[in-house]
């Protein structure tokens, strides 16, 4: 364990933590955590991971626009839930992502993990996605994938950051409850 690996950790259970309360810093707290991971990924291989972090940071920037922007009501966007058709298609994209970034890191690179590591990748994204647009179905994908990556990373000797994993899979089944609560999915 490394301190950056335990800085970047503290600020991820923060960053969380914030989304589940939809409070807006989530995001910049998320961008200095995701900045901070991509280099512990690399130090153990984890490539499809580190390119995860540099994803996510892009996306911690929509997700911060996406949160603050007004629309019809002045405070930004509310929880709504996908339909069927648009999960189907979701999960179909971080399918396709993920056999397609497997299959590259497994041909040219030395990546521990290449087919978990771009799986769990594929569906982050998409969970993630999920996330920024406020979607309440992101929260039963990030425990699914939240608990594997929790099996990866000791794997890998990442204690520290399965713990957080295990954590992030405690706060998510949190969100969950929150978010399926939330006035904006009332009738």
């Amino acid at each position: 364990m490394s301190e950056l690996e335990l800085f970047a950790a503290a600020l991820g259970v923060v960053s969380v933590w914030l989304t589940v309360k939809q409070n807006p810093w989530c995001w910049p707290i998320g961008l200095a955590m995701v900045l901070l991971y991509t280099w512990v990924f690399y130090d153990v291989k984890l490539y499809s991971d580190m390119l995860l972090q540099v994803v996510y940071a892009a996306l911690q920037v929509y997700g911060w626009w996406q949160w603050t922007r007004s629309g019809e009501i002045q405070q930004g966007r509310q929880v709504t839930s996908l339909g069927g058709p648009a999960i189907i298609a979701s999960l179909m994209v971080g399918t396709v992502g993920s056999l397609l970034l497997g299959a590259a890191m497994a041909h040219w690179t030395d990546a521990a993990q290449p087919w978990l590591d771009a799986t769990l990748t594929g569906f982050s994204l998409v969970a993630q996605m999920w996330m920024a647009q406020k979607r309440v179905q992101c929260w039963p994908l990030w425990i699914a994938v939240d608990v594997i990556f929790v099996g990866l990373f000791l794997y890998k000797g990442l204690y520290l950051t399965a713990a957080l994993y295990g954590l992030f899979t405690v706060i998510a089944v949190q969100g969950w409850r929150e978010w399926r609560a939330d006035l904006a999915l009332r009738p």
